[in-house]
């Protein structure tokens, strides 16, 4: 049976706690509550539903929110919840994200490319890859926090000079093969727009458009 959009948000919101080093969130009335603590992210709300009723309640909270509180929704009808967040008032961010999945065994293998070399390591649940230039340091790195069977990827990142050369799947390959080394079976991720189109090219499935919103405070 496949997992339901809900239960998938928070097994990603897990790892990406774990991988962030959050306190656990609090779940209540259709959401999940991340206490971030940074300047012009105090708090996150994460909506389970993006059902109408569900969705404006959440909505409001976050309007009302006297600290910078972003709301993020997970939608598979985007237009319908952008609507009712813009209703409220919310400060919609610059690109939507996708939440997207895959079997990791399914992961393609993709070596460095010379001269780069790469090397993994664990730090409790979180294990982190570095790609290396021989002339130039770290050129790309990334992460990925093992919760269970689930191994949530955070910060694949690629140093600008150093772009457009496929680092970022040899990052990707590298974090499954060593999730799939300690148990996890299912890769979850929050793609950007530009972070779609590699993981969609090496497998990845979309699962939910997801619409970022900030509170007026923010």
């Amino acid at each position: 049976m496949a997992e339901s959009l809900p239960d998938l948000i928070r097994r990603w919101q897990a790892g990406w706690g774990v991988s962030r080093g959050f306190r656990p969130a609090e779940e209540s009335r259709g959401g999940l509550r991340v206490l971030l603590e940074q300047p012009d992210r105090h708090r996150e709300v994460i909506a389970l539903s993006a059902e109408p009723d569900v969705l404006r309640g959440l909505v409001e909270e976050v309007a009302a929110a006297e600290r910078p509180t972003w709301l993020s929704v997970p939608a598979n009808r985007p237009e319908e919840a952008e609507a009712i967040v813009r209703e409220a008032g919310l400060k919609l961010r610059d690109g939507r994200e996708a939440l997207m999945t895959i079997p990791l065994r399914r992961h393609p293998p993709r070596p460095a490319p010379p001269p780069y070399t790469g090397a993994t390591t664990m730090n409790g649940a979180v294990c982190e890859t570095v790609l290396r230039h021989p002339d130039a340091g770290v050129a790309a790195r990334g992460t990925m926090a093992v919760v269970g069977t689930d191994a949530i990827a955070d910060r694949i990142e690629t140093v600008p000079d150093h772009r457009r050369r496929g680092l970022g799947s040899v990052v990707m390959s590298s974090l499954a093969e060593n999730a799939v080394a300690r148990g996890a079976t299912t890769g979850i991720l929050m793609a950007t727009a530009d972070g779609h189109q590699l993981y969609s090219a090496l497998g990845w499935s979309t699962r939910a458009t997801v619409l970022i919103a900030q509170s007026p405070a923010g």
